[in-house]
């Protein structure tokens, strides 16, 4: 116990010998270290997570994790240790502002990896949109640059397939002129085999000779252009299967998915900040406390040594200043 006591008065940044001369600020600073030391461990957390989803490499986010924790540690330290109490609160919080801001940056920092992780399965299930969407963009990329030959052949195609339509439909006019000039109920209205007919049933096997000509040469042009449709086609399958479809599971890919969740569900996104402002909370908490906590004995003693310190460097500076007085009266 004593040496957990002592691990976190190391975290907490204080001259333990001074601070053995007040003990009854043991456990003050004992609580501070403890916040100090659970925040970069945190820290640690949330930089080897956020490696491990760049590189996926064990080793490598335990080794970033262990150094950004350290550093994070190291910077809390630091801040903590710099404050010092005065009798002033307002003068003291002025103090503080520089180290308060730069706390919460550091928390926003180490606190998005974690919400990555506390959202996993939602950010998952987002990133597979995601990627048929992508993969679907790029589907239609492909498909575009073949998109003006195909328009061009199917509308061949319809010419074509027109041209027949009418030249059948023509057939079968002259036909009917041909039978109703046959029995009467057309043409001359006269019953009869005669010239009249027999002109206009030649007109009508000569617009089917017509259509079968029209027919066999459209069918085979037709046909071509199905060829190349297919030829087409099957180009722009093996242009998709050539592409490279990477996973999109990085980290920027996470924090976009992160982004349109918190966007789209408002749970999500009082998840997020009640997460971020926890993170705040506990980077910032050092600092507050040395801020709310009263003016102890180890605040006395650590300003009675600075102002002895003060005074005996004056007094050092002074000596000085006079034996160089002396010196220069004396080569004078």
């Amino acid at each position: 116990m004593k040496r957990m006591r002592g691990f976190f008065l190391f975290c907490s940044g204080t001259h333990i010998p001074m601070l053995n001369r007040a003990p009854v600020e043991t456990n003050k600073y004992a609580g501070i270290g403890a916040t100090i030391f659970f925040t970069g461990l945190l820290a640690a957390i949330s930089g080897g997570y956020a490696l491990w989803t760049v590189f996926e490499s064990v080793w490598a986010a335990v080794l970033f994790g262990f150094i950004w924790g350290l550093m994070i540690f190291n910077l809390d330290r630091y801040i903590v240790s710099s404050m010092k109490k005065r009798d002033g609160f307002w003068a003291e919080f002025k103090m503080a502002l520089p180290r308060l801001i730069l706390a919460i940056l550091i928390a926003i920092v180490i606190s998005k990896p974690l919400e990555l992780q506390v959202f996993n399965k939602e950010i998952k299930a987002r990133m597979a949109i995601t990627e048929q969407q992508v993969y679907k963009a790029q589907e239609d990329q492909v498909k575009t640059r073949y998109q003006a030959r195909i328009n061009e052949l199917k509308t061949d195609i319809d010419k074509l397939n027109a041209a027949v339509q009418q030249q059948a439909l023509l057939k079968d006019t002259l036909v009917q002129i041909a039978q109703q000039e046959a029995d009467g109920t057309g043409g001359s209205r006269i019953r009869n085999l005669g010239p009249i007919y027999k002109a206009k049933k030649a007109d009508a096997d000569k617009a089917a000779a017509d259509l079968d000509t029209l027919s066999l040469r459209n069918k085979l042009l037709t046909d071509q252009h199905q060829q190349q449709l297919q030829a087409i086609d099957s180009s722009i399958k093996a242009d998709i299967v050539q592409m490279q479809r990477s996973r999109l599971d990085g980290f920027a890919s996470r924090l976009d998915a992160l982004g349109y969740l918190t966007r789209q569900s408002e749970p999500i996104r009082w998840a997020n900040w009640f997460i971020m402002l926890l993170f705040i909370a506990i980077e910032t908490a050092p600092v507050f406390v040395k801020l709310i906590s009263y003016r102890g004995p180890y605040d006395d003693l650590l300003e009675e040594h600075e102002h002895i310190y003060e005074v005996r460097k004056k007094e050092r500076i002074t000596l000085r200043n006079r034996a160089l007085e002396k010196k220069l009266a004396a080569a004078d």
